[in-house]
């Protein structure tokens, strides 16, 4: 891995050769500002060969490599410019299970996290704000880069100040690990930071099938998930009073719409002075 130079950008793709990972890496290698340093896949058989020409659009003399903090190392090393403003980016899409141990040896590294892969808790949130205020570093966990996910949030957050009985139901292709999204569970948090309870009872419940009504969240918002071939991310909220519902609803159709969002995070989380948790807090 050579130096690179003190105009672009280092990144590092993990879950190169995932679906998302893979839309990254295009839209890096597209990105005047940008330069990929280094691709992380676990595909068995994958390690050496070169991300581009796997991908299908060229060789892009970056190979592919299973050792994550190797990766890190190196990239970390490549950089001729340390300090606020500098340093190499980790864009993650991985997998729940490893996502918090990728971003706690981010910031171990001195490399910029910018975590889209969702199911870290609360807790793991919490804790990886306190390793980026020590290393002095920013970070961003982004649930979902869409800035028409960014709008529906709000719309919502909004909308919660004059419902007192909403739902939330979000639908997903049936390769994703964690459920429900980081991206549903995000819109509940907006929702709740009123410090109001919805959905008060007015009948005792019995559930024939256990989970029927969804997730329970102590606000008393219910969450749904499904999880279906043929789709890719989908997100409804509804809310009902008497006599009417209002719904707000958002689809995207192609992960292209998530790469404006991932290069916006990309350009900013080097200047930022901790973690950032939203795309709303960066636009």
């Amino acid at each position: 891995m050579t130096s690179v130079s003190n105009e672009l950008i280092p990144v590092v793709v993990a879950g190169a050769l995932g679906r998302m990972g893979a839309e990254v890496i295009r839209t890096v290698h597209e990105a005047a500002d940008c330069a990929l340093v280094g691709a992380v896949d676990t595909t068995p058989g994958k390690d050496g060969l070169d991300i581009g020409e796997e991908l299908g659009i060229g060789g892009l003399d970056v190979a592919l490599t299973s050792d994550f903090e190797a990766c890190l190392c190196l990239a970390s090393q490549s950089v001729q410019r340390n300090g606020p403003g500098g340093g190499a980016v980790l864009v993650d899409f991985t997998h729940p299970s490893v996502v918090y141990e990728h971003t706690r040896a981010a910031f171990a590294y001195g490399v910029h996290p910018v975590i889209g892969t969702t199911g870290l808790s609360h807790q793991q949130l919490v804790d990886l704000s306190e390793f980026a205020a020590k290393a002095s570093m920013g970070g961003a966990v982004i649930p979902n880069f869409s800035v028409g996910m960014v709008l529906l949030q709000q719309a919502a957050a909004a909308a919660a100040r004059f419902y007192d009985n909403a739902e939330l139901t979000e639908l997903h292709h049936n390769r994703k690990a964690d459920a429900p999204s980081g991206t549903c569970i995000k819109t509940a948090e907006m929702m709740e930071e009123l410090g109001k309870t919805f959905n008060s009872p007015e009948v005792d419940e019995h559930e024939s099938l256990t989970g029927s009504r969804g997730g329970l969240r102590a606000s008393g918002l219910r969450l749904h998930s499904l999880r279906l071939p043929g789709l890719v991310a989908h997100q409804e909220v509804m809310f009902g009073a008497p006599g009417e519902s209002y719904t707000l609803r958002h689809d995207t159709i192609d992960r292209s719409a998530y790469m404006p969002g991932v290069l916006l995070t990309v350009r900013k989380v080097r200047q930022l002075q901790g973690l950032v948790y939203g795309l709303e807090r960066l636009i």
